[in-house]
């Protein structure tokens, strides 16, 4: 057998070509690996005889639906993970699952070499090759589309020299990756950032400017994690499923931004996340409802460095796995039931329900049964202003 390079596979253009290119170019084998994350489109049975009939020996796809929603998309929400405080990291996510599906083929089929099709200006090249590093550090990379300049124009000719089964009437205007966390829209027409998206952009979501009636849930949280709607146990995949068709029927989760990439160019992209954001709000209500203040300022902190380092490519790093631990243990008392409306592209919390809750009734009330004991305030604000006292005297006194 000779040396094999495990290639991911998507199924569209650059990565068929990407097969057998890649086998001439280098002589080896080429292993394909297509990974299900909820992206929905063509059945992943197509895709993997796609793979074959361009060349690969071998042809592997993995339903990674679960494992994406478990091990990445529920510690993004537990994370309250928003990129630039917008971004629910759609893409990021599901890179490093990618990542460690190749390292496993690799092994399994004996591979020396990995290869992806991301270009150079992009966040996943990073992504792929430092997870790479991370898991299978012994394996070269190759990226033939950043590496060789292959451009699409190239693909195109390739494919039709070569008879490849790719249909090219089907292609899509815009450059698009989703998954089950959603879905992100780039170039075209929208590389000019004064033109508005149009409603051919979007796929997960519906027009949230059509009258339509409200539909009320409520989503039951154990220690961070959703574990029913409406009173239906759900996992953690099926909340997501179901919050996507709801909350997408009511345009919920739509996002327009230029957003800062890593390589340092900025971009444009349009997402749209119905689910995750709608998780997303439901759980920092009940961290607010749950979560001592002090924890609950420090987390925020924590949170907005966890999707930074995500964006960047570093799930795998030990920073990232020692915030993982932080966040886990901060998780423990964030449990309980919120109810959202849907409405008009907003879901939007109006009620919070739990059996640990912090949030008592007579302390907060004015009403009769008020027992905060207001004579204590005067102190309390004269400790914690004494600093502030003290510096300003000093001030009068030097001016």
């Amino acid at each position: 057998m000779s040396d094999r390079i495990v290639l991911a596979y998507s199924g569209g253009l650059d990565t068929s070509v990407c097969i057998g290119w890649l086998a001439e170019e280098t002589g080896q084998e080429v292993v394909a690996v297509a990974v299900d994350v909820g992206q929905g489109g063509e059945d992943m049975e197509v895709i993997r005889q796609r793979a074959l009939d361009c060349g690969a020996v071998e042809s592997v796809v993995v339903d990674a639906k679960d494992e994406f929603a478990e091990d990445f998309c529920l510690p993004a929400l537990r994370a309250n993970a928003l990129y630039m405080d917008r971004y629910p990291l759609v893409s990021a996510l599901s890179r490093p699952l990618i990542v460690r599906h190749l390292a496993q083929a690799a092994r399994f089929h004996g591979a020396t070499v990995v290869s992806h099709g991301c270009t150079g200006k992009g966040n996943d090249q990073v992504r792929f090759e430092v997870g790479i590093m991370a898991l299978a550090p012994e394996l070269k990379v190759i990226a033939p589309v950043r590496d060789y300049a292959w451009t699409r124009e190239k693909a195109i000719a390739y494919a039709e020299e070569k008879g490849l089964p790719i249909d090219q009437s089907k292609s899509s205007p815009y450059s698009i990756d989703q998954n089950v966390w959603g879905r992100a829209v780039e170039t075209g027409f929208l590389e000019d950032i004064w033109n508005g998206p149009i409603e051919d952009v979007y796929a997960y979501t519906s027009d949230p400017t059509v009258p339509r009636e409200a539909d009320e849930l409520v989503i039951t949280f154990e220690a961070g994690v959703p574990v029913a709607i409406d009173g239906h146990k759900v996992t953690v995949l099926e909340a997501i499923q179901q919050l996507n068709t709801r909350a997408g029927a009511h345009g919920v989760g739509r996002l327009d931004m230029v957003e800062d990439r890593l390589v340092g160019i900025k971009s444009r992209e349009v997402y749209e996340a119905p689910g995750a954001m709608t998780l997303m709000a439901a759980h920092m209500e009940l961290e607010n409802v749950t979560i001592e203040r002090e924890l609950a300022r420090f987390k925020r902190g924590v949170d907005q460095r966890w999707g930074e380092l995500v964006y960047d490519g570093q799930w795998f790093s030990p920073l990232k796995k020692a915030l993982d631990t932080f966040i886990g243990e901060a998780q423990q008392s964030v449990s309980g039931d919120i109810r959202l409306v849907l409405h008009a592209g907003k879901a939007t919390v109006t009620g919070r329900r739990s059996d640990v809750s912090l949030y008592d009734f007579n302390l907060a009330t004015y009403d009769e049964g008020d027992s905060f004991d207001q004579s204590q305030a005067r102190g309390f604000i004269e400790l914690y202003g004494m600093s502030t006292k003290i510096a300003a005297r000093r001030d009068a006194r030097l001016s």
